[in-house]
């Protein structure tokens, strides 16, 4: 498999359908928000990008829920191994595409989880414990693999109900989930160049669309509260709509909360080498074919 990683505002999709395209490969979304329905300009589905010299470049994992739905980590491991299986058979080349840090490792570390079961009785004694009570029983269990885990009371609640269901069943899942070999590409740019190219695609997608894509979600019965849990563009939209904050302040503090994301993927990728993934990097700015040439030269045989 070829994975293709990097911070958001960095061409990853473009590099890898060009690459899908080279190789007589298909790319797999590792994009945690991409998943949903209708979700199109916040996500950043840029379909255009699977399109190469007239050619439609198969994509998957995109577009295959519903908004409302929780889609989680467990699925996304059951989906990508059926993906990437049918794939292999067709004596194709996986191309894994994204930016979520937690569903690229699930895949290349190939955590071992299993399906989070409810335990009423346990759950229950849950009810009255603060949040950072919360926080302190799932560290007892395990070190999360992702920092949204502590960001409000249901997401630490799954990440313990979730951990809970995995314990002691490493064994009986290893040979569900194989360890996948695979060759790590991850784009770089300068950090000033990465934080214009988030305004310029932020002030586009402001000016086509966005907003309106959010209307028409809450317009659907999506409450407010649900539609600002699916990131950063979802939840400052929906603020905007909602009178929380102004036109201006939703373009300034949704362009900066987008700059600390894109450090935040940085830092994820840098953990991920320091516990052993190794991943090649190219320079950013060089044009999408010098990339491919890149790394058809030095780094995938």
């Amino acid at each position: 498999m070829l994975t293709i990683l990097g911070p958001t505002a960095t061409g990853k999709t473009a590099l890898a359908a060009r690459l899908a395209y080279e190789l007589n490969g298909e790319v797999i979304s590792a994009d945690s928000r991409q998943v949903y329905r209708r979700m199109n300009i916040g996500t950043g589905k840029d379909y255009d990008d699977y399109v190469v010299d007239g050619a439609k470049i198969p994509y998957h994992l995109i577009d295959i829920v519903d908004p409302g739905y929780e889609y989680n980590i467990f699925e996304y491991q059951k989906d990508f191994l059926k993906v990437y299986h049918d794939i292999i058979q067709r004596k194709k080349l996986p191309v894994l595409c994204g930016g979520s840090g937690m569903y690229l490792e699930a895949v290349l570390k190939g955590y071992q989880l299993a399906k989070a079961e409810s335990d009423d009785a346990f759950f229950a004694s849950l009810k009255d414990k603060t949040d950072t009570e919360l926080i302190e029983i799932l560290k007892s269990f395990t070190t999360p693999h992702n920092i949204t885990d502590f960001e409000d009371r249901p997401r630490i609640l799954k990440a313990i109900r979730i951990v809970r269901a995995s314990r002691g069943t490493k064994n009986e899942l290893n040979h569900h989930f194989p360890q996948i070999r695979s060759t790590i590409i991850g784009i770089d740019y300068p950090r000033g160049l990465v934080k214009a190219r988030i305004t310029k695609r932020l002030e586009y997608r402001l000016e086509h669309g966005m907003i309106t894509e959010v209307e028409q979600l809450l317009a659907s019965g999506i409450t407010p509260e649900r539609l600002m849990k699916y990131g950063l563009e979802y939840k400052f939209v929906t603020l905007y709509l909602t009178g929380k904050i102004s036109r201006a302040d939703l373009l300034s503090e949704l362009n900066i909360a987008i700059r600390q994301f894109a450090k935040r993927q940085m830092t994820w990728f840098r953990r991920m080498e320091k516990q052993g993934l190794k991943i090649h990097w190219i320079d950013g700015r060089m044009p999408v074919e010098k990339k491919v040439n890149e790394i058809r030269t030095h780094f995938f045989i």
